[in-house]
């Protein structure tokens, strides 16, 4: 047998044991330390998915929506002023009984119809006074026939002077009554007062009419005719004699060129509104009493100029969005003028300076934070 391996004889009885003992301790020691780093190694990872399993959880911030602003500056351009108002007749002349009345026999125009200064309008029946004027003509003759013979018997002493001068006083009464007599039978035929459109009449054959009728007819002088345009205290004032408008009738497309031709002196105290006359010239879709919209130019200025899309309204007011400097959306009222071929012109309620959002509907609260995205427009502020 082969005892060379594994045993010395030189070998203390027992060391092979130890030897042994010492192999089993370092390979357990290495094992602990094995199943430590696999501990730490799992720990460490279970924190890592806890970690991030708590970050998918955890609510995100949400993302502000995007606008686009533009930022308007300021351009020259008209102001206009809006005003609604009633048309009527510049000049209107009533026209009634001038003398003592009676029966109308005949009405001779329409409303509509244009009338020359001094043209009959109507004829009151006068019989009565016809007969009293040939009643008045025969006395005329008779007593100038009696003056001719006095005057004629005069010269052979028959007719003293006190005779010639009462036969002449009673030609002369004759006379005064004829004229006075036809001078009412004139006044029977009711005349325009001058050249004009008739717009009403109120007389008709047969009615009886006397001083206290009142207007039987009444007429634009010339045609002429205008709006009384209503403004408010603040608009009035920077409105001209000469300025001017344009006159819009209601259910009409149609507008009428005119000019303001005076502005009220005086404010009404309960409506603190005036007046403004624009003067129109004539034309059949005008009708005196009519209701219209105007449109008054008052000069020139530099405003902002905002896109049709920025402005909205609601009951109140015109109002627009704008930006302000923590990039949160705040209502701003406004006050609208002319509509351009390149925006709205804002009269009051923005300096140009602002960023104002190009379109802002119901998905726009006011504070509420978004974010600006400048867009490039005509009339950008530098």
């Amino acid at each position: 047998m082969n005892f060379e391996k594994g045993f010395s004889p030189m070998q203390p009885v027992g060391a092979e044991n130890d030897d042994q003992d010492d192999a089993r301790a370092a390979l357990q020691r290495r094992y602990k330390t094995f199943g430590l780093l696999v501990l730490g190694l799992l720990v460490v990872a279970l924190l890592a998915v806890k970690l991030l399993t708590a970050n998918q959880d955890a609510p995100r911030a949400p993302m502000p929506q995007t606008v686009t602003v533009v930022v308007p500056g300021r351009e020259m351009v008209e102001i206009a002023i809006s005003a609604t108002g009633t048309l009527a007749a510049r000049r209107e002349m009533p026209v009634g009984i001038a003398g003592e009345g009676g029966m109308i026999s005949r009405v001779l125009v329409e409303p509509g119809d244009w009338v020359a200064a001094g043209q009959v309008l109507a004829t009151i029946e006068r019989s009565v006074q016809e007969q009293q004027a040939r009643q008045l003509r025969a006395s005329i003759a008779l007593a100038q026939a009696e003056l001719d013979r006095a005057l004629s018997l005069q010269s052979r002493g028959f007719v003293s002077k006190a005779d010639i001068d009462r036969k002449t006083a009673t030609r002369d009464i004759a006379r005064a009554q004829y004229g006075e007599i036809n001078a009412r039978i004139g006044r029977l035929d009711i005349r325009a007062p001058a050249a004009g459109l008739v717009l009403e009449r109120k007389a008709e054959p047969g009615q009886v009419v006397s001083p206290g009728s009142g207007t039987l007819f009444r007429l634009a002088k010339g045609g002429e005719l205008e709006l009384l345009a209503r403004l408010a205290e603040s608009d009035l004032i920077r409105l001209a004699v000469g300025n001017r408008a344009s006159v819009t009738p209601v259910g009409s497309d149609r507008s009428f060129d005119g000019e303001i031709w005076q502005v009220a002196p005086v404010i009404d105290p309960q409506t603190r509104q005036g007046i403004a006359r624009i003067a129109l010239s004539y034309d059949p879709q005008l009708r005196p009493g009519g209701f219209a919209a105007a449109r008054l130019v008052a000069g020139k200025a530099a405003v902002p100029l905002v896109p049709e899309s920025a402005v909205q309204g609601d009951e109140q007011a015109s109002y627009v969005y704008i930006i302000d400097a923590d990039n949160k959306a705040q209502r701003r009222a406004i006050k609208i003028g002319a509509v351009t071929d390149r925006g709205i012109a804002v009269t009051e309620g923005l300096n140009g300076n602002e960023q104002v959002v190009v379109l802002a509907g119901a998905f726009l609260n006011p504070g509420e934070k978004v974010l600006p995205v400048r867009a490039k427009a005509e009339g950008d502020a530098k």
